[in-house]
Parts: C-alpha cells; structure tokens; sequence
C-alpha cells in the first residue's frame, strides 16, 4: 500500500509539471486593462504612432508636449518610453503636420504635409535618427502630394498617399524607396484614389483607400493585395464595401476599419473572404491587433447590433455604447466588454500595438478617457 501511494504521488507530481509546462493557448484572447497607463499630454492632434523596442515615437499636428509638469517643445513628432511613460529628448521639428511613422532599427520614417525637418528641406518624406533626431543625409525625395501611410519590409519603405509625383516622375498613389539610399525602385503600383493606408506581411503589402482599383483589376476597389514586384497578388481578393482608413495584420488575416454609411470593421482571411464585420454609427479611421483582440478607433458613439444603418449611420436595430473605442475578440468578432470611452468628435485617428510590451496606443483629438485626463494620447497593456 505504502508503494503503491508513492506511486500515486508520483504521477501526481509529474501531471502537475506537465500542467505548468504546458503553453497558453494561442487562441486564448486576452484583453487589455480599460485605465490607460501614465503618458505624456499633447496640445494639438496625434495622427501617427509607432513602437520601436521601448520606444514609441508620435507624429502629428502637435506643438508642445506636457510631462511630469512641465511642458516641452516638441513640433509634431516626439518620443515616449513605452514602459515608464517618460519624455524622451528625441525631438526633430517638423514644420507642418506628421501624418505616417514607420520604424526599421534605427531608421525612423516619417510623412506627411511637411516642408522642412529641424530646418533640413525635406518634401514630405523624411528619415531620421531614432537616437539622436538627425535628419538622414542622402534620403531625400521631391514629392507632389502628401504621404498618408508607411510600411518598412523587404529592405524597402513603401508609401501611400496622394502622391502623383516623386523626383518629376509621375505615379499613381504608390511608391517605394530603398531604405538607405532612398532611391526610387521600380516599385509602382497604380491606384485609382487616394491610399490611407499600408501594411506589409512578408512580400505581400496590402494597401487600402478611397481608391476604385488597383492597376485597374477587378476586386481591387478599397482593399487590395500587391506583390513586391507591384502586380495585384491575385491570391487575395476582398469585398470591402467602404473607403478603408487603417489596417492591421492578425493571426487569422487582414482587419480594416472603414467609413461609409456609418462605419464598419471588416475581418477578412488572407484570401480576402470576409470573416466578420462590425458596424458602427461613425467612421472607424484605425485598428490594431493584440494578443488575439482587435481594437477599434474611430469617431463613432456606439456600435450597432446589426449592419442596418440610418440617418448619419444611426444603428436601426439597437447599439452597445462605445464612444471613439472599441474591442472585439479577433476569432469571431464577439463585441467584448472592454469600454475605454473616449470624447470629442474625431475621435481616434492612428493605432499601433507591441506584442513584445503586450501593450497597444490610441492617438486622435480626444482629450479624455472614461473621463480621466489622457490629452490625445491613450496607451493600454
């Protein structure tokens, strides 16, 4: 009896490591705490974040930045740690607005309406140094029209926007440089209107907008798939139903918030099928994905219990309040609790999400959340 007890425990022992050894699943949503963390506050709107290791560097219409109590020069870009909530001293002034920021190692890219970066002339797309701020030498473009989004991969940063010329050189919308040199490729996919937004996923980058095709191929309207060779990846074909404002890149596909009657979130697979949809009763402009949750920003109130909208995209049958913020489990779409309500009217207008920091930013107009002081910059984790 006695052998036969250790024998029990044994078993019972090896059962319990195997139960702590055992990874969490990967499908397993985990939604982040709805009271954002300590940042700094901004005089003027955010329009583009993104993480970079410990860092989160800002752009947008922003003049000074207030920390710790005490306000700071920051003309529309800056530079937070992510962990702490600090201010750094990174600080290159742009001399107009600051509309995309994409990150590669040291290289941060930057684009937008401005003419000059800390008095360096730079046509609406720059490179600086994410440590020391200086302006990059040899990157330098002439541009027409105004850069809205930015994607770095495949040694590349591509670009979209209003663009219709680089270097005198008409294009359509799109364009890409080499990273280090910033000289042009060949990298020209033609866009029938204007491209809001552009994420990259191994040689695949999906650009979306206004625009009503891509290279004039069908199933290209709003939402589209492009090889690094800049043909239309045909393996991709989406049903977007409404301009398209921001995108993120999930473990089941391709998540865009949209405008139109209302305003829509759209989940689809990488083949482009629709997975899932939610509607709201204001655009939604940015989304971003973290650990299993899609979360929402946009200007909407509330988000409606059905895809029926009426006036102003009013939702006929019913809504759950969510003012300018919103998560939704990114397997099926399920509406989830999480209720980080913004104020204003714009609402939220840029996104990004770290997996490494387990943590996720809002930037927009809003000067509140759940009425809580968070001046246009809100980060959750």
């Amino acid at each position: 009896m006695k052998l036969l007890g250790k024998v029990a425990g044994l078993l019972a022992s090896v059962a319990a490591t195997a139960t702590l050894l055992l990874p969490a699943s990967p499908a397993l949503a985990v939604v982040a705490k709805v009271t954002p963390d300590p940042l700094p506050t901004f005089n003027g709107t955010v329009q583009a974040t993104a993480y970079s290791g410990d860092t989160l560097y800002v752009g947008g219409d922003f003049t000074s930045v207030t920390s710790g109590g005490r306000t700071y020069a920051r003309n529309r870009l800056a530079a937070v740690n992510a962990r702490t909530g600090a201010l750094l001293g990174w600080a290159p002034a742009a001399d107009n607005s600051v509309r995309a920021i994409a990150v590669s190692g040291r290289a941060v890219f930057v684009g937008g309406a401005f003419t000059t970066i800390s008095g360096v002339r730079r046509d609406g797309l720059a490179r600086i140094d994410g440590g020391s701020g200086a302006v990059h030498n040899s990157f330098k473009q002439s541009l027409t029209g105004v850069p809205y989004a930015l994607a770095v991969a495949n040694g590349r940063l591509y670009a979209g926007g209003s663009i219709t010329s680089v270097n005198g050189e008409a294009i359509h919308q799109l364009a890409a440089f080499d990273q280090n040199t910033g000289a042009v490729t060949g990298w020209r996919p033609r866009a029938g209107g204007t491209v809001y937004a552009v994420v990259a996923s191994g040689r695949r980058i999906y650009v979306g907008g206004s625009f009503s095709s891509i290279n004039s191929a069908s199933g290209t309207r709003h939402l589209a798939a492009v090889t690094t060779s800049g043909a239309v990846d045909t393996g991709f074909t989406s049903r977007a139903s409404d301009m398209v404002r921001g995108l993120a890149i999930g473990a089941s596909g391709v998540y865009a918030a949209m405008g139109g009657p209302g305003g829509r979130l759209g989940a689809f697979s990488t083949s482009g099928a629709g997975r899932w949809t939610l509607t709201m009763d204001g655009d939604a402009q940015a989304v971003a994905v973290l650990d299993r949750v899609v979360y929402i920003g946009g200007h909407f109130d509330n988000v409606c219990k059905s895809a029926r909208t009426g006036d102003k995209g009013s939702c006929v049958d019913g809504n759950t309040r969510r003012v300018k913020l919103a998560a939704a489990n990114e397997a099926g779409g399920a509406l989830l609790p999480w209720a980080a309500d913004g104020n204003g009217s714009s609402g939220v207008h840029a996104m990004a999400s770290s997996a490494r920091l387990h943590k996720f930013v809002a930037g927009g107009a809003f000067t509140t959340i759940r009425g809580a002081s968070r001046a246009r910059l809100a980060q959750f984790g």
